[in-house]
């Protein structure tokens, strides 16, 4: 089924959305590698959408989506724009929340970040929407080693293109959620034109 949302090209965005979300444009991540920043974007017109519009059947669009005052404030207003790997995330979720038999619940500014967003560092993956902070599951809080350890496992015996990050205090390590990401996909609609024919 097709999302009821419509796709815009983000180089063809006003600019001051061109500004923020960068589309297509070359990043480094932490390890200093090239990475290209997503193009194609789900424009949603309104936080009601946002609601009531499920990218699957356990995960509704605005919990990618819910961030704070440390997003630049044209990025919280509507329409606000989601790269499309975000229902790829998606569909990752589904099947760990089919799997966990609870709700999974990704916390606030877990989800998609733009690349502009104050607290993210350059080149973070929550920029493609490919990436979930996830802090409970059911009425089991991750915040501390055994839950999140265990959910980890999980996920990783489970769906094989996830990366988890451990538990821990350093760099990428978190003690009160689960990070888990597909990597840096980006999400070309089969009915864009791109510059290189229509994919």
């Amino acid at each position: 089924m097709a999302l009821p949302l419509p796709i815009v090209d983000g180089l063809e965005l006003a600019a001051p959305y061109r500004s923020l979300l960068n589309p297509d444009a070359v990043v480094r991540d932490s390890h200093g590698r090239p990475r290209r920043l997503p193009r194609f974007f789900y424009a949603i017109d309104s936080w009601a959408a946002a609601l009531d519009i499920h990218l699957t059947d356990h995960f509704a669009l605005w919990e990618f989506i819910d961030v704070d005052l440390h997003e630049p404030m044209p990025l919280r207003r509507f329409p606000r724009y989601v790269p499309c790997a975000v229902t790829v995330l998606a569909a990752h979720l589904e099947v760990l929340r089919l799997e966990l038999g609870a709700p999974v619940r990704i916390a606030a500014n877990g989800g998609y970040r733009s690349p502009s967003h104050a607290r993210s560092t350059p080149g973070s993956i929550h920029g493609w929407g490919t990436a979930a902070n996830i802090y409970q599951v059911g009425d089991t809080y991750l915040d501390g080693r055994e839950s999140i350890e265990r959910v980890s496992a999980i996920a990783s015996r489970l769906l094989p293109a996830v990366r988890t990050r451990g538990y821990g205090s350093g760099p990428g390590l978190a003690d009160d959620h689960l990070h888990l990401d597909l990597g840096y996909v980006t999400a070309i609609p089969g009915t864009t034109t791109d510059g290189e024919g229509t994919r």
